[in-house]
């Protein structure tokens, strides 16, 4: 975090009541875990739903703390030497300040939203802004209502690009966000079931996700994919300035069946010397035309993409003894599930291993959408399938009497993982994925 702010402006931009003898005294950066306070620090006291950090402000002012900011409605302790800055709602005091701090730096900024595919777009078009200036992102899992303020108040001067992927859980979560950042380039990847225990159906998704648009900056440009069902919609309904992608021949980043990354922009060809997968064609695709709304000449989007290495637990490939796993833990929807199914039925290196866990937020769907994964098993010829947790149990229902393929399941993986264990040692391509709540990644290290 890189303020450099007065209190004075703090209370201002945030509407708060100051208490303080040193309206100049400057704030570097705000800490919110009072058992790493130290001497001349300034202390934010979220209060959430179930934490109150207002209580831990006598720690922080013993530990040296020198401002507070914090929700009214608790005692101000008698602390001659400290300015307290004293705001309606510390969630939305932290938000008003990333909103300034941001709009107060000229970097160019691009946010990513969408059911699948954000991180790893996230992740490529990082690398290609990172080859024509310096870069900021966010982390992993920093694209909620706290983690997006805080990121954005880590921008500083030298910054001359900003990739903020934005999550979603709840009509509203987007525009609260996007808001925040205010993007000069807004991306989203894809419209699918995820989430709709809370979004109920894809009608909903899509309004969400379309709230990114409505934060754009003046002049902004919206990134969308041309073969989404959703969002193919918006060739003709958004008036906007915008770069469609995907294989559909009106796409304005038309990408080409090759086995090669390669797509024609304005009516020229380009061939990128980088293999993928065709749903990484797609984030390819998004973080390029992305790139090209901002400003980025092709030569550095052909370099950022070759630097690109895929995150950690999303289809990473990793090899143990003669068995190649697939490692994709670090969330399951049912565009997600279908896609891994995909690419693990066209592994050559068999027996084709499916080790798979609940989807989670699916709400009345899940049983559906669960049974549906045992007929994808199936139409992609997998050999083996452990099945873990409530939900999977449908699938398992229906695979248990086909001859087919060789299912286990337990509630838990401890069920099954001795055998998965000595069915790996003989060889074979292992796809093990699940919604990150299920910790499947301790699997991997287990067997």
């Amino acid at each position: 975090m890189k303020l450099n702010m007065s209190v004075s402006k703090i209370a201002e931009i945030t509407h708060a009541q100051l208490i303080t003898n040193n309206a100049q005294e400057q704030v570097a950066s705000f800490v919110t875990d009072s058992r790493v306070i130290a001497a001349g620090d300034a202390f934010l006291a979220l209060k959430g739903k179930n934490h109150d950090a207002r209580e831990f402000i006598p720690q922080a002012l013993a530990q040296g703390a020198n401002v507070i900011l914090a929700e009214k409605g608790f005692n101000v302790p008698a602390a001659p030497n400290a300015s307290f800055i004293l705001v309606d709602d510390s969630l939305k005091a932290l938000q008003q300040l990333a909103r300034y701090h941001r709009l107060h730096h000229t970097l160019k900024v691009a946010a990513i939203t969408g059911s699948n595919g954000k991180s790893t777009t996230k992740q490529m078009l990082r690398a290609i802004c990172a080859v024509a200036g310096e870069t900021i992102a966010n982390m992993g899992n920093f694209n909620n209502q706290f983690g997006v303020p805080f990121s954005l108040l880590e921008i500083q001067p030298k910054h001359k690009f900003g990739i903020f992927e934005l999550g979603a859980s709840h009509i509203g979560d987007i525009q609260e966000t996007a808001s925040l950042a205010v993007p000069d380039v807004a991306v989203i990847t894809n419209i699918s079931a995820a989430h709709l225990e809370f979004f109920h159906d894809l009608e909903t998704v899509f309004k969400t996700k379309m709230e990114i648009a409505a934060c754009l900056n003046s002049g902004g440009t919206l990134v969308y994919n041309a073969d989404d069902a959703m969002l193919s919609r918006l060739k003709t309904q958004y008036k906007g300035k915008s770069i469609s992608f995907g294989f559909d021949p009106a796409a304005d980043l038309r990408l080409l069946p090759t086995e090669k990354f390669s797509f024609i922009y304005k009516g020229e060809a380009h061939v990128f010397d980088l293999h993928f997968e065709n749903h990484n064609k797609f984030n390819a695709a998004a973080a390029t035309a992305a790139a090209i709304a901002l400003g980025i000449f092709m030569d550095d989007i052909r370099k950022g993409l070759s630097t690109f290495t895929p995150m950690p637990m999303r289809m990473e490939h990793l090899k143990k003894g003669n068995t190649t796993f697939i490692l994709d833990c670090y969330n399951a929807n049912p565009a997600s599930m279908k896609n891994a199914l995909e690419i693990l039925g066209r592994k050559e290196q068999k027996p084709l291993i499916a080790v798979l866990g609940d989807m989670k937020e699916l709400g009345d769907t899940s049983k559906d959408y669960h049974r549906l994964v045992a007929r994808q098993l199936l139409d992609n010829h997998i050999n083996y399938a452990f099945l873990a947790g409530p939900e999977m149990k449908y699938a398992y229902d229906i695979l248990k009497t086909d001859s087919e393929i060789k299912v286990f399941y337990g509630e838990t993986p401890s069920q099954w993982t001795a055998q998965l264990a000595a069915l790996t040692q003989q060889g074979g391509t292992c796809l093990i994925k699940a919604s990150r709540s299920m910790n499947f990644e301790n699997i991997f290290k287990e067997i």
